[in-house]
């Protein structure tokens, strides 16, 4: 690399470092230095039950997040991608409109539509499809419907990247073979679109990990998640120490994930 390219990527090296490297350090401090020297807080965050329990509750329910988030960006871009010019418009503005309104915003209003007198709730009883209201919020559905809406979108963009870069030439191909359009779908397209899908889960499940304010409010503090307990332990609690391990804990875990699921991607793509 030249030095007028170093010149040029060295302030935004300083505002990366100056806006999260030097806070994480600060965080490792504290891990290691509150309430007293050593590594006592994160044995503490590997064996106690509570801890361990949210983050596999936070694994389970972001690993379900990503799938459905996905599966649904896969349908909304092959329609946006594919459709017909009116078709594609409208559905722009529904992959566009979501940005402009705040996560508060949809969390609140998903607790309107979710809750026992809520929207949904209130219609299916004057329908008659069922007696009682169900929960439907403050729970993990809710948290899991909330944070699919919010990162649908997100899921949308890698997706579509990748089928404008499909081929056509070798669609048509397979068609003028005689291979059926569901099978087109399945071993040609889907197949030609891996680099998306797999852009798509790995900046889903990591935009997941760190939710904070939509499980809080569908999850009504029974469906904790890391960052929540994060924010719990250090200005709750407070307990400090505790907190700064595991948010090391789940920095370094990130990390590892991304680490592996890179070095996958390099391999498969040989």
């Amino acid at each position: 690399m030249t030095r007028s390219r170093i010149f040029l990527i060295a302030p935004l090296l300083v505002f990366l470092a100056g806006a999260y490297l030097v806070p994480f350090l600060g965080v490792m401090r504290w891990s290691v230095t509150l309430p007293q020297p050593g590594f006592g807080q994160y044995a503490v965050a590997l064996s106690d039950p509570l801890v361990l329990g949210v983050i596999w509750r936070t694994v389970r329910i972001c690993a379900m997040v990503t799938v459905i988030s996905v599966v649904l960006a896969y349908a909304i871009t092959l329609v946006w991608v594919r459709g017909a010019p009116v078709t594609r418009m409208v559905i722009e503005l529904c992959i566009l409109i979501p940005f402009w309104i705040s996560v508060l915003t949809r969390a609140f209003g998903w607790l309107a539509l979710l809750s026992n007198r809520g929207l949904i709730n209130t219609l299916a009883q004057d329908l008659g499809l069922w007696a009682e209201p169900l929960t439907l919020v403050r729970n993990e559905f809710g948290v899991i419907v909330g944070m699919v809406h919010f990162l649908v979108p997100f899921a949308v963009f890698p997706l579509a990247s990748a089928m404008r870069s499909v081929d056509e030439r070798v669609l048509l191909a397979a068609r003028g073979m005689g291979a059926s359009r569901a099978r087109i779908f399945w071993q040609v397209f889907v197949p030609m679109t891996k680099g998306g899908i797999f852009g798509a889960t790995l900046l889903v499940f990591v935009f997941s990990i760190g939710f904070f304010v939509t499980p809080a409010i569908l999850g009504g503090g029974r469906s904790v998640m890391v960052a929540e307990l994060i924010w719990l332990r250090i200005f709750q609690s407070p307990d400090w120490g505790l907190g700064a391990a595991i948010s090391v804990i789940l920095m370094a875990g990130i990390g590892i994930l991304l680490g592996l699921t890179m070095k996958y991607a390099k391999g498969s793509g040989k």
